[in-house]
């Protein structure tokens, strides 16, 4: 098996989301290569609406494989501002582009603070070491 990805540029939560914060100061946010690796073959993504604010820590949408359900938590709180419409017809981009074409949604934070709790790279390579 190859190694797990973790680009340095993201920010990452101990439920195993990765955050790419923009440059308008949105958050990209997916499931890592860990979290599709554990879940297997993605065959299903519930993602939150545009529009629906969304809580740190809180469940916003549901990822299903061929294993199990898992829940996509917000790792921010704010705005849902867009949702990746294309997991709908491919949900399998999560297991092969979780950094890329398998994003999940965008928020604009409401506390760009919670931004710095989230960990780096390093850290949550060692979170799943």
């Amino acid at each position: 098996m190859s190694e797990l990805d973790y680009p340095d540029d993201l920010r990452y939560t101990s439920d195993h989301e990765w955050v790419r914060v923009g440059e308008s100061g949105s958050v990209r946010v997916g499931i890592t290569s860990f979290a599709q690796d554990a879940l297997g073959d993605v065959v299903f993504v519930s993602l939150p609406a545009v529009g629906d604010d969304v809580a740190a820590g809180d469940s916003c949408g549901e990822v299903e494989s061929t294993k199990s359900v898992s829940e996509i938590n917000a790792p921010v709180s704010g705005t849902v501002t867009a949702v990746n419409e294309a997991l709908d017809a491919t949900p399998e981009l999560v297991n092969t582009d979780p950094y890329g074409a398998g994003w999940m949604f965008e928020v604009a934070a409401s506390d760009a603070s919670q931004l710095e709790e989230l960990m780096s790279a390093a850290a949550y390579r060692e979170s799943v070491g």
